[in-house]
């Protein structure tokens, strides 16, 4: 007796841009992270690794805590740190969700995300380093 078909996981993260690794990967979610090598708690606190998260349901508000509620929706979320995340892009599907992880981690990388509009508080040198990295200088 088996369990009935099981449905294919999209796992195909090999068009990442550099710098982006995948963290954690389940049939309910997928964490990427951004540069652990240089968010690496040493120079600049643990929370501060940008963060993109791809979950089957809403997430809490901060990363770490299990999601919020349930849904047939995918959802892509940049944290920049617990508190400080982009507006989650909604997906119908997790394939979809994939490719938008994909694209906004694309996007991260060449510099055209605002992250300093995301802080009400801004952290100047870590803007400077994401500066640099994402050829924002």
């Amino acid at each position: 007796m088996g369990t009935g078909p099981r449905r294919p996981r999209v796992t195909d993260f090999d068009s990442l841009p550099a710098g982006w690794t995948v963290w954690n990967e389940s049939e309910e979610r997928c964490v990427l992270v951004y540069r652990p090598d240089v968010f690496d708690t040493h120079d600049y606190p643990a929370p501060c690794l940008p963060t993109i998260y791809l979950t089957h349901g809403r997430r809490s508000r901060r990363p770490g805590t299990e999601r919020s509620t349930t849904g047939d929706s995918w959802y892509v979320t940049l944290y920049l740190e617990p508190d400080v995340d982009r507006d989650a892009d909604r997906f119908e599907a997790r394939e979809a969700a994939v490719t938008g992880a994909i694209d906004l981690a694309e996007r991260f990388a060449a510099g055209a995300i605002d992250y300093r509009g995301l802080y009400q508080v801004p952290r100047e040198e870590y803007f400077a380093k994401l500066d640099e990295l994402t050829g924002r200088e």
